[in-house]
């Protein structure tokens, strides 16, 4: 194990200033089945490989039906063929999907191999709203809700932001 130490050898084990009072008492909350569920996707412009960050966010898990509506939204927004690369998982199978691609023939569906988050550029996405969210402690889901939404937001506009979830992953060169 690897433990930053000074020039004496020995940890640096500083003071903050804080008040020397006991610790304050953290109560938990109750949540139960309470749940932010997201769904996201990076996009690339094939001509000018623009990225684009298109999420939603619901109450409840992701199923089907939320899936195929957010492929639909996709669908709206983009022009041309568009290439979903996406994992195994149960909401990205079934009948629903597989009728939706055959209505919409523009929408091609891919899968990364299984347990392979190394290669989905969607985690560099959520690294980076879990690290600007570290340390909060939203009041309710409403609150945690709006933080989410902003913090989606603010990643759309910087490219740098986006191309990284796309550099970060292990996919071969060709591909970032």
């Amino acid at each position: 194990m690897r433990i930053p130490a000074d020039s004496a050898s020995t940890p640096h084990l500083g003071t903050t200033g804080s008040n020397p009072d006991p610790l304050p008492r953290i109560t938990e909350r109750d949540y139960k089945h309470d749940r932010i569920s997201a769904i996201s996707a990076l996009t690339v412009s094939p001509v000018r490989h623009r990225m684009g960050l298109y999420c939603q966010f619901h109450r409840k898990n992701i199923q089907q039906a939320k899936t195929c509506g957010f492929l639909r939204h996709l669908l709206r927004h983009l022009r041309g063929h568009v290439i979903v690369i996406w994992d195994n998982g149960k909401p990205h199978q079934g009948e629903p999907i597989r009728a939706l691609r055959r209505r919409f023939r523009r929408l091609h569906l891919e899968r990364f191999p299984t347990y392979a988050p190394e290669l989905n550029p969607d985690e560099g996405v959520w690294s980076q709203v879990k690290n600007t969210l570290a340390n909060g402690r939203p009041d309710n889901l409403d609150d945690l809700a709006a933080a989410l939404r902003r913090t989606a937001r603010s990643l759309r506009a910087p490219q740098p932001k986006l191309r990284w979830c796309i550099h970060q992953t292990e996919l071969p060169p060709f591909l970032r």
